[in-house]
């Protein structure tokens, strides 16, 4: 496992995380899916590089 795709799939965790607590917290909506894609993204390359 490198270290590009360790690192990019930590962040899209990170980012996950903070989808769910901007949910929980009633934040508008294009901020939640504007986080959420960029947490898609990290995964999504992060599993790509493995």
């Amino acid at each position: 496992m490198s270290k590009a795709a360790t690192l990019l799939i930590i962040a899209g965790l990170f980012l996950s995380g903070g989808v769910y607590s901007f949910w929980k917290q009633k934040q508008s909506k294009s901020l939640v899916a504007v986080l959420a894609i960029g947490a898609a993204l990290c995964l999504v390359s992060g599993v790509m590089r493995l």
